[in-house]
C-alpha cells in the first residue's frame, strides 16, 4: 500500500526554486567549470557575513541572559510589536494597536500563507498578479483554491489594470494577493491604481492580503502608499511585512501580519498552533534593528548604486527590454526578442556561469523575461564582472540572431 499524497500538493515541485537553490547549487553544477554565480536568489549581500555592529552587541548581551532559550508569546514579543506600532503608524500611515493588531511570525513567507489560510479554502478563487512571487500562485494551490492569473499593464510599467482584475471576479472570487512593490518586476504600484483597486475589493466584498516585503527599498521619491491605509480597507486587508529585503537579516526569518481586530480574533486564535512563536533571539535582533535602523538607508544606497550599474551593463542590449527598477535588488528583463526565456538562462548558466531566474515561474505574463539579482553579492565589483558575462551572452544570442537595436 503506498502512501496517497493530498491533491493539491500534486504538482508542487519548489516553483521558482526547483532548479536553483543554495542546498543544490554544488550537486547541480559540479561537472562545471569554475564557481557557478547565483544571481537568482533575493538574499542581499550573499554571503557577506556581516550584522550591523549595534545588533551583534544586543544579541550578544541577551544569550549571556539566558532568556533567548525561552518562547516568547505565539504572537510574539510585545516590545517589537511595540515598536513595529510605531514604524507603522509612521512609515505605513496605518493605526495598529501592538497588542490586538499585529502578529510575530517565523518570516514573510510563512506569515503570507497564514494570512490566506484564514480567507481561501477548496473551490475558491484568488486573484494573482501576472507576473508575481510565485508563492502566490502556490499558497492558492496548496490551500485547494484555484489561482487566476490577471495581466499587469506591461506597456504601463507592470501597474494595476483593475479594469482585467473587474473582468476576472466570480461569484466564487474570495481574495485578491497582491505582492506590492512587485516581485518580480520591481513596479511600485501607483496611488490611483491601487485607490481604484480597493474600491473593486469593496464593491465585491473581497480579502485583500499584501505583501510588502520590499516596501522599504524604494528609489527616486516615488510614493509608496499601503493599501490598509485607504479608506474601507482596513478591514478587509492583510499587511504582510519582513525585515529579510532592505534590512538584509533574512537569516533571521522574522516577519509580521497586521490586521483588524475581526480577522485577529481568528489569527490569534491559531497562532499558538499554525505558528508557535518566533525565534527569540530573532526578535531580540529585529527590536534592535527597529530601534535603531540608520543602517537601513545604507543599504538602500547601496541596492541604488547596484541599481544604477545593473542598468549600465544591460539596457543597452539590442533585443532586450530593461524595465527601470523602482525598488528592490533586482531587475526584471524583457528578452522575448532574443528567444525562449528557459533557453536563455540555460545559455547564461553554461556560457557566463551564472543563475539567473526564468520568468515562467513567475506567471505565463513572465515568459520571455528574466529575473536577475544585482544586489544578493556582497562585492559589488564580482557582481559587476558578473553583470558583464551576463551582457556578453545576451549580445552574443543578439548577434547571431541578427537582432538590431
Amino acid at each position: 500500500m503506498s502512501v496517497k499524497i493530498a491533491e493539491r500538493y500534486r504538482g508542487v515541485e519548489g516553483g521558482l526554486f526547483s532548479k536553483v537553490t543554495k542546498a543544490d547549487v554544488g550537486d547541480s553544477f559540479a561537472s562545471m567549470e569554475g564557481q557557478v554565480t547565483l544571481m537568482g536568489w533575493a538574499d542581499p549581500f550573499y554571503p557577506d557575513p556581516a550584522i550591523p555592529p549595534h545588533i551583534q552587541k544586543v544579541l550578544t548581551e541577551a544569550v549571556k541572559t539566558g532568556f533567548p532559550a525561552h518562547y516568547t508569546m505565539p504572537i510574539g514579543s510585545l516590545e517589537l510589536r511595540q515598536e513595529l506600532a510605531v514604524k507603522l503608524k509612521n512609515f505605513n500611515r496605518i493605526c495598529a494597536d501592538p497588542r490586538r493588531n499585529i502578529i510575530i511570525t517565523p518570516g514573510s513567507d510563512s506569515g503570507l500563507f497564514f494570512a490566506m489560510s484564514a480567507f481561501i479554502g477548496p473551490g475558491d478563487e484568488v486573484l494573482v498578479p501576472d507576473p508575481s512571487y510565485p508563492n502566490n500562485f502556490l499558497n492558492v494551490q496548496l490551500l485547494g483554491a484555484t489561482a487566476v492569473p490577471v495581466p499587469l499593464d506591461r506597456e504601463n510599467g507592470y501597474q494595476l489594470d483593475v479594469d482585467a482584475f473587474a473582468r476576472a471576479v466570480t461569484a466564487k472570487t474570495k481574495a485578491i494577493v497582491l505582492t506590492h512593490p512587485n516581485n518580480p518586476t520591481t513596479t511600485v504600484f501607483c496611488r490611483e491604481g491601487l485607490e481604484e483597486l480597493a474600491r473593486l475589493v469593496v464593491e465585491k466584498d473581497l480579502a485583500l492580503i499584501v505583501d510588502q516585503a520590499f516596501e522599504d527599498s524604494v528609489f527616486d521619491g516615488i510614493e509608496f502608499v499601503s493599501p490598509a491605509a485607504l479608506p474601507g480597507m482596513w478591514e478587509r486587508t492583510v499587511t504582510v511585512c519582513s525585515i529579510s529585503k532592505g534590512m538584509g537579516l533574512s537569516g533571521f526569518r522574522v516577519g509580521y501580519l497586521v490586521a483588524d481586530d475581526r480577522v485577529m480574533d481568528v489569527f490569534h486564535g491559531a497562532a499558538v498552533n499554525v505558528l508557535g512563536a518566533t525565534n527569540t533571539l530573532s526578535q531580540i535582533a529585529a527590536l534592535e534593528a527597529f530601534r535603531h535602523p540608520a543602517f537601513l538607508q545604507e543599504n538602500i544606497r547601496a541596492f541604488e548604486r547596484r541599481r544604477d550599474m545593473a542598468w549600465e551593463e544591460l539596457s543597452g542590449i539590442p533585443g532586450v527590454r530593461m524595465y527601470r527598477p523602482e525598488s528592490a535588488f533586482y531587475c526584471w528583463l524583457d528578452v522575448s526578442a532574443l528567444g525562449d526565456s528557459t533557453e536563455i538562462v540555460d545559455r547564461i548558466l553554461k556560457e557566463a556561469g551564472v543563475a539567473v531566474n526564468d520568468g515562467k515561474a513567475y506567471g505565463s505574463q513572465g515568459a520571455g523575461c528574466l529575473r536577475i539579482i544585482h544586489g544578493c553579492l556582497g562585492d559589488e565589483e564580482a557582481a559587476r564582472q558578473a553583470l558583464k558575462r551576463i551582457a556578453g551572452v545576451l549580445n552574443g544570442i543578439a548577434g547571431e540572431r541578427e537582432v538590431k537595436q
